[in-house]
């Protein structure tokens, strides 16, 4: 390959082309019925495809999950409360077209983290942008951010994210500080990104977690209104040795 044509390549930050076309090169008979046109659009297939695997492990580094998981292995055994059709319909996506939330319910170990990482992982895999927090991980932060100084600039991060996905939901009492906190974050997402929560809570618990009436109904109001419920039952996922591998038909 000359010189030239190496640095123009380079220079437009076309590194995937540069190294299909030197494919190419090093195998000239398996090209040579293919017209220019041809040879120039495989060449740009790569570079789009290598540019989009690297956008999609992006995402998903950005995320920050607890799990690594995708919906193939959400386990369907009887009695737990998912079910292969509505998990389907999740993951067409309707519920983020129309900024719904996700509220996930039910006893430790029964799967609600790797719903949410399951779902929020395969929506990275679609171009979507997540985040997951552990609800005090995401108090300490918040902690944190007032104290430099930074707390507008980190919401209006946290806002661009397409999906917010906070784990343990519900674990212990909000401070003054932690409700009006909440009630930001949650305010601007209403109506514009959505959100999965994963609670051992039941939702009839959360108002009298919240604290504080006003704060409480609006913060409820707001999640509650536009969100699709699951709660998910049965014996611990821990204690019958991890997850059934069963395929989303």
């Amino acid at each position: 390959m000359n010189k030239n044509l190496s640095e123009q390549l380079s220079n437009l930050r076309l590194s995937h082309v540069f190294s299909a076309l030197e494919a190419q090169n090093a195998q000239p008979q398996h090209y040579q019925d293919l017209s220019f046109q041809e040879r120039l659009s495989m060449l740009l297939d790569e570079e789009i495809t290598q540019r989009e695997q690297r956008k999609i492990e992006r995402l998903v580094k950005q995320a920050k999950f607890r799990l690594q998981c995708n919906p193939e292995q959400i386990d369907y055994r009887a009695g737990r409360g998912i079910e292969k059709a509505k998990v389907r319909s999740l993951l067409e996506g309707h519920w983020l077209t129309h900024h719904q939330n996700l509220i996930f319910t039910g006893a430790t170990g029964c799967g609600k983290t790797f719903m949410g990482c399951a779902l929020g992982h395969y929506f990275c895999q679609q171009g979507k942008s997540a985040r997951y927090f552990r609800l005090k991980g995401l108090q300490e932060h918040l902690q944190r951010v007032h104290g430099e100084g930074s707390y507008p600039r980190f919401l209006t991060q946290l806002n661009k994210c397409q999906i917010l996905i906070i784990d343990d939901w519900g674990m212990e009492s909000l401070t003054g500080q932690q409700r009006s906190d909440l009630l930001d974050i949650i305010d601007a997402r209403h109506g514009q990104n959505s959100m999965i929560l994963m609670s051992q809570l039941p939702i009839s618990k959360w108002h009298e977690l919240i604290g504080e009436a006003t704060y409480a109904d609006a913060i409820m109001d707001r999640l509650i209104h536009c969100a699709e419920r699951f709660e998910l039952k049965g014996e611990s996922m821990r204690k019958i040795g991890g997850k059934v591998l069963t395929n989303i038909e």
